[in-house]
């Protein structure tokens, strides 16, 4: 067991980005195309970050073209580049499914102040 504590301790980032539940995030995330690697932006709301250690995700959504999409990223993968915070956001929950189910300016988290 500690060698597998090894192995993910050598895995995990040195700067982990500070970001909370609500916050809209832009993420960086490096795509591989056959040869070619690019790297694609994804911008939207944390709904929720769960695990810890080398095994720790979070999810971020966003809405494009009237169609909600959700990525699970994992944080300490090689292919994340970079997560920059956009704006805070004010929220009293771990876990913001709640706005799935919302739509338009009801799925809108206020900022925090």
């Amino acid at each position: 067991m500690d060698a597998l504590k090894t192995i993910a301790a050598a895995s995990v980032k040195a700067e982990v980005p500070q970001f909370a539940i609500g916050d809209t995030v832009r993420v960086s995330v490096n795509i591989r195309e056959g040869q070619r690697e690019r790297i694609q932006m994804f911008e939207g709301t944390v709904i929720a970050k769960r695990g810890s250690g080398v095994a720790e995700t979070f999810t971020v959504r966003r809405v494009a073209y009237g169609v909600g999409v959700e990525r699970v990223f994992p944080l300490h993968s090689p292919n994340v580049k970079d997560v920059k915070v956009i704006r805070r956001g004010k929220v009293r929950r771990a876990k913001l499914y709640y706005l799935r189910d919302r739509v338009g300016k009801a799925a809108k988290v206020k900022e925090l102040i």
